[in-house]
């Protein structure tokens, strides 16, 4: 079953532009509807030297051409230069990427990079595509990163250091454990996922001798879980869980706060890894990398990052789409 993906590319004067090319030349199991203005995605092709036909959603590409669901932006493409102006279209082709999946009119959503302070500048309060999904679908969604040898989950996402302890509750750890099997299960077809589950404290709390986070919290949460049938490892010290001969007898791995265990993903394989949004009623699969201004129209960016988002949702996408 051959999936339709939402396709944003995200920051117009970031590289998520002409990313969004090379993919329409490149292509992947599934048909595309880019959600964007259509003069930063031409810009972008003419900036790297390479053609690009743009195309009403519905007709059929080929390579080096883009069906396109138009969101005029305010002000023109500068690469390199994010406009705050342009804020409002980013944020508005985020939501119409996300609406067209909750209608079912595609069957998942592939979105470039973004800028965070470019979208707070232009007014509108931004923490993190993720979170705007969330919102739009009105689901608890749980981040989760991947590449090819590594799956990490957050416990908690952008929030700064001293937030992140109050912010683990047994509520909130309970339902993003709940949240991460079950995806585990249905969309990467894991009978009996195994979660490993990093401590908050070094040492996972030394048996409260640095931090009783992992006592009072963690082991109860866990030992609740894994009454139901939940096959969760831990709590375990961070310094060591992820040490190869202990990920090979792991499905994933749920980190309490983004620079836990995200640093040791990006260093295991940081060109091939995505950002996944699990919880979603759709698939929706983000690069895992920023928009890198320095780089933008000078054909330079490396699009391996994007080509594996739109390879992964075509393959969750169409999972999701069959019978």
């Amino acid at each position: 079953m051959r999936p339709r993906l939402a396709l944003v590319p995200g920051e117009p004067a970031g590289i998520g532009p002409e990313l969004c090319v090379r993919l329409a030349h490149r292509g992947c199991a599934a048909d595309l509807v880019a959600y964007a203005d259509p003069d930063a995605l031409r810009a972008a092709a003419d900036a790297i030297g390479m053609t690009l036909r743009l195309r009403d959603p519905g007709q059929t590409c080929g390579p080096g051409e883009l069906a396109l669901h138009p969101v005029p932006q305010a002000r023109p493409t500068r690469f390199g230069h994010a406009d705050p102006d342009n804020a409002a279209a980013v944020v508005q082709a985020l939501h119409e990427g996300g609406a067209a999946c909750l209608s079912g009119e595609c069957q998942g959503l592939v979105t470039g990079p973004v800028h965070k302070a470019s979208i707070n500048d232009g007014g509108i309060p931004y923490t993190g595509t993720t979170e705007l999904l969330a919102a739009q679908a009105g689901t608890a969604v749980v981040m989760m990163l991947a590449n090819p040898t590594l799956r990490v989950a957050l416990a908690t996402t952008h929030l700064p250091l001293r937030a992140v302890a109050d912010a683990i509750t047994a509520a909130g750890l309970t339902l993003t454990l709940q949240v991460l099997h079950a995806a585990l299960v249905r969309d990467f077809g894991l009978a009996a996922p195994r979660i490993a589950v990093l401590g908050l404290n070094p040492h996972a709390g030394e048996d409260g001798h640095l931090g009783h986070e992992e006592i009072d919290t963690l082991i109860p949460v866990m030992r609740a879980l894994a009454a139901q049938g939940m096959d969760l490892i831990g709590p375990l010290p961070a310094d060591t869980a992820f040490l190869p001969q202990k990920l090979a007898g792991f499905d994933a791995v749920l980190a309490m706060y983004h620079d836990q265990g995200l640093p040791v993903l990006k260093h295991a394989g940081f060109e091939n890894a995505v950002n996944i949004t699990l919880g979603l009623p759709y698939p929706r699969v983000a690069v895992d990398h920023g928009t890198a201004l320095d780089l933008a129209g000078r054909g330079l960016a490396d699009p391996s990052s994007l080509f594996a988002a739109a390879d992964l949702c075509a393959q969750l996408g169409a999972r999701r789409k069959s019978p």
